[in-house]
C-alpha cells in the first residue's frame, strides 16, 4: 500500500464518542468489514475500510471500544477491567494476549461493545470491573466470571501465531502510553502487528521506515492524539514509506541527536574549518569530531558539514548582489560524498543583496537529496547600498518565512525526510519580527544558530538575550571558533549548554 495525498481517513474522536462514533463512509462500523475467523474460536477479526485510520482521544477507555469494533467482528468473550486499577489493566492485557480475547475497560462503551460483539462470557478482572459486570448484568446474561487472582498475568513463552485473517495486513501504532494499553491488546488478539512509536512520528523510527518501505502493511491504524491530525498523519507515512534515512536513521535529523559540524566553503582555509584539508580529510576530521559529543548529555553525534554556497563578497560581482554562487556541480562532490559517509549536510545562504529565496531555489536539486538542509545568515542580508564588513546585516522574518515555506514544499512534494532549516543570529536586530518565525512546517526541524564569538562570558550573555522569548518549539544551535574564541569550549562545556545545542558548527 502507498499512502497517497490526499488520502480518505478514517477518524474516530474516540475521547468524545463511544465506539459507534468510529464509522467508515457508508456509515457503518468498521467491524462490519470482513470477518473471517480470527485466532481464537468465538473471536472474528475485521478489516478496516480505510488505509489510514487515526483513533483520536486519550481516555483509555474509548481507545479500547473503538479499537474492538474497528478491527473485530465479533467475539463469543471479552475480558474486562476497571481503567483506575492499573495492575488490573496490567493483568487483563496479559491474560488477553495469552487467549487471544479482547480488552474493554469498564464503561458505557465498553457496555456498548460487548453487547455489539455478541458476547456470551465477560471475564472480569479486579474488583471494580467484578462489581461493574455484577451491576450491569444482573441477569447473568451474557454470563461474567472472575479472574482468579493468583492467574499468571504472563503470557505463554511460546504464544499462538499471529492470524492470517483480515487484520493480519493491519499496522497498529502505539506511543506506549498506558491509557492505550488495552487498545493494543486488542490489535493483537485481532492478528494485527503492533508497534510502538514514543513520540507519535513514524519517521522517527528507522527500523520502522525500512519495514514500511519493504513491506508496507495493508491498512495502519494509530491510537491516541500524539499521531493526529489525520492528514499530518497520512504526510508523515508516505515519507516513512519511501525508506528513505537521515544520517543516524530515521527521518528526522534531530531527534534524539545532536548535529557537529565543520563550517566553511570547500578550498578556502580562510572561511572556516570545513575548507581547510581536502574532501576526504574532511571527512574524517569532522567524524572524529563528532566522537567526542556522541553520549554527551544522552544525544548521539552526527558528524555534518555546514558548506557556504553563496559567499559574501566585497565586489558586487556581475549581477551586482555581493555575493559569489557556487555552482551545483562544484559542491556535488562533497554534498555526495558526505551522504555516503553519512554526514549530513546544510547548505548555507550568504545572501548580500539579493533574495534569499532566489538563492535558494538554484541549489534545490541538491536539496532533494535526503541528508541536505538548508541555513540562512542574515549577517549577510544587505539593503540599499550597504556592502559587507561594512555593518551587521538582517533579514525580515518575512523573507525568512518564504524561504521556508519554498523548502516545505519541496520536501513535501519529494515526499522527503525532514530538513534542518538553520537561521543565524547573534544578535536579535539580526531577524526583524522573530515572534513570527513560521514553525508550522512538519517538514522542516527549525534552528536558530548563536554564531558570535568572544569568551564564554560574553557568548553565554549573547545566547541567554537570544533563547528569551524565542518562537516556541525552536531548536538551538551552538558554534565554537578555534581561533576567536578565548578560550573555546570543550564539547563537554558546549553539550552542558541550557537550552542543549542541537546542531553545534565549528569555523
Amino acid at each position: 500500500m502507498r499512502f497517497p495525498r490526499p488520502l480518505t481517513v478514517l477518524v474516530c474522536l474516540a475521547l468524545v464518542a463511544g465506539p459507534s462514533a468510529c464509522t467508515g463512509p457508508s456509515g457503518t462500523g468498521g467491524a462490519n468489514g470482513s470477518d473471517r475467523d480470527g485466532a481464537t474460536p468465538g473471536t472474528r477479526a475485521a478489516e478496516p475500510e480505510q488505509a489510514v485510520t487515526h483513533l483520536a482521544g486519550t481516555d483509555g477507555a474509548q481507545l479500547a471500544a473503538a479499537t474492538s469494533e474497528l478491527l473485530l467482528a465479533g467475539s463469543r468473550e471479552v475480558v474486562v477491567a476497571a481503567p483506575e486499577d492499573a495492575d488490573a489493566v496490567a493483568r487483563a492485557t496479559e491474560a488477553a494476549r495469552a487467549s487471544g480475547l479482547p480488552v474493554l475497560l469498564t464503561g458505557d462503551a465498553a457496555a456498548a461493545e460487548v453487547e455489539r460483539l455478541g458476547a456470551e462470557q465477560v471475564t472480569t478482572v479486579g474488583e471494580g470491573a467484578a462489581a461493574w459486570a455484577q451491576e450491569q448484568y444482573p441477569s447473568g446474561e451474557p454470563a461474567t466470571e472472575a479472574l482468579p487472582t493468583d492467574a499468571p498475568a504472563d503470557a505463554p513463552t511460546d504464544p499462538s501465531p499471529a492470524p492470517d485473517g483480515p487484520a493480519s495486513g493491519t499496522l497498529v501504532l502505539t506511543t506506549g502510553d498506558p491509557a492505550q494499553s488495552a487498545a493494543a491488546a486488542t490489535a493483537e488478539a485481532a492478528g494485527a502487528q503492533v508497534r510502538v512509536v514514543p513520540g507519535g512520528d513514524p519517521r522517527g523510527d528507522g527500523e520502522l521506515v525500512a519495514e514500511l518501505a519493504a513491506d508496507e502493511p495493508a491498512h495502519v491504524v494509530a491510537l491516541g492524539d500524539a499521531f493526529g491530525p489525520p492528514e499530518r498523519l497520512t504526510a508523515r507515512l508516505a515519507t516513512a514509506s519511501t525508506g528513505a534515512q537521515v544520517p543516524g536513521g530515521g527521518q528526522l535529523p534531530l531527534a534524539g541527536r545532536r548535529l557537529v559540524a565543520l563550517y566553511g566553503h570547500p578550498g578556502s582555509t580562510s572561511l572556516g574549518a570545513l575548507g581547510q584539508q581536502d574532501l576526504d580529510a574532511a571527512i574524517g576530521r569532522v567524524q572524529a569530531l563528532a566522537a567526542e559529543y556522541d553520549g554527551l548529555g544522552g544525544l548521539a553525534a552526527v558528524p555534518a558539514f555546514e558548506v557556504i554556497a553563496t559567499v559574501a563578497s566585497s565586489s558586487p560581482g556581475a549581477d551586482g548582489d555581493y555575493s559569489n554562487e557556487a555552482d551545483v556541480e562544484d559542491l556535488r562532490p562533497w554534498v555526495d560524498a558526505a551522504g555516503r559517509a553519512g554526514v549530513a549536510v546544510v547548505l548555507d545562504l550568504q545572501c548580500g543583496r539579493s533574495d534569499c529565496l532566489d538563492q535558494a531555489q538554484q541549489y534545490a536539486e541538491l536539496l532533494q537529496q535526503p541528508h541536505v538542509g538548508l541555513a540562512l545568515d542574515p549577517e549577510w542580508r544587505l539593503h540599499g547600498d550597504q556592502r559587507p564588513l561594512q555593518q551587521i546585516g538582517s533579514m525580515d522574518v518575512e523573507e525568512v518565512n518564504r524561504v521556508g515555506d519554498w523548502l516545505a514544499e519541496l520536501t513535501r512534494a519529494g515526499a522527503l525526510p525532514q530538513k534542518v532549516f538553520l537561521v543565524h543570529q547573534f544578535r536579535l536586530s539580526m531577524i526583524k519580527g522573530r515572534e513570527r518565525l513560521d514553525m508550522g512546517h512538519d517538514e522542516l526541524a527549525v534552528v536558530l544558530h548563536a554564531d558570535g564569538h568572544g569568551s564564554p562570558e560574553l557568548k553565554q550573555g549573547t545566547w541567554q538575550a537570544l533563547v528569551a522569548d524565542a518562537p516556541p518549539g525552536v531548536s538551538w544551535g551552538w558554534k565554537n571558533f578555534y581561533r576567536q574564541d578565548d578560550p573555546m569550549l570543550t564539547p563537554e562545556q558546549t553539550a552542558a549548554v541550557q537550552p542543549a545545542p542541537a546542531f553545534v558548527s565549528y569555523q
